[in-house]
């Protein structure tokens, strides 16, 4: 008796994919840990007025803008830097004064922003802490606004990539809450609009004319 095999022919193809986790995990690039630092001063005596530090909120726009960096970081001003670029304070957290509402990923502007000013300082740290010269995961943003600055009743921040280069001109996004519905609109042409990366909301801290202000975002990512 004669027995045959039949075996089946090779076959060829390509499979391309992502599996979930690998999917989820390049759906999440982007800041994974923020903390704001502030430190306010007598600018005389060099006396500490108020100091602490707080975690921070990152926003939905956030997302917005670390696609469009990775897509092409010369959008949407050609031969400048289109990243965070500034931070803004205000005094229109939600809530009571002393105990504020905690702020929402859906914030797409300070609620009634006082000022905003460009970095003093863009710094890179090591894993420790330290401040070091070459690129890292760790960055400290650090704004200082002086006696005649920001002066008022603060109780929310946020960290901005502005359209325009000067401070004085605002082009924000009339959306989220606090605004009509919906809460949170996607399809708004954000090209020529601020963008707010962060958002956070904090019990009062009142800077009078005399005093100097400055706050460090530190972002992980």
């Amino acid at each position: 008796m004669r027995q045959q095999d039949r075996i089946k022919p090779a076959r060829e193809g390509v499979k391309m994919g992502l599996n979930l986790g690998v999917y989820r995990e390049l759906m999440s690039i982007g800041p994974k840990k923020g903390i704001f630092i502030l430190d306010m001063r007598d600018s005389k005596t060099g006396r500490q007025l108020a100091y602490w530090e707080k975690e921070n909120l990152i926003t939905l726009d956030a997302g917005i803008l670390a696609a469009r960096l990775f897509r092409n970081s010369q959008d949407p001003n050609p031969g400048q830097n289109n990243g965070l670029k500034m931070l803004g304070v205000g005094t229109g957290a939600t809530g009571n004064i002393l105990s504020p509402d905690a702020p929402q990923p859906q914030q797409r502007k300070l609620n009634t922003e006082i000022a905003r000013k460009a970095f003093s300082s863009a710094q890179f740290r090591n894993g420790s802490g330290v401040a070091v010269a070459y690129p890292t995961n760790i960055v400290d943003f650090t704004t200082t606004f002086g006696d005649s600055e920001a002066v008022g009743p603060l109780n929310e921040m946020g960290l901005m990539s502005p359209y325009s280069s000067n401070p004085l001109i605002k082009n924000q996004i009339n959306n989220g809450p606090g605004t009509p519905t919906p809460i949170y609109d996607p399809t708004i042409d954000v090209t020529y609009l601020d963008l707010m990366a962060n958002y956070l909301t904090f019990s009062v801290v009142t800077k009078p004319a005399t005093a100097v202000l400055t706050i460090t975002w530190r972002i992980t990512f």
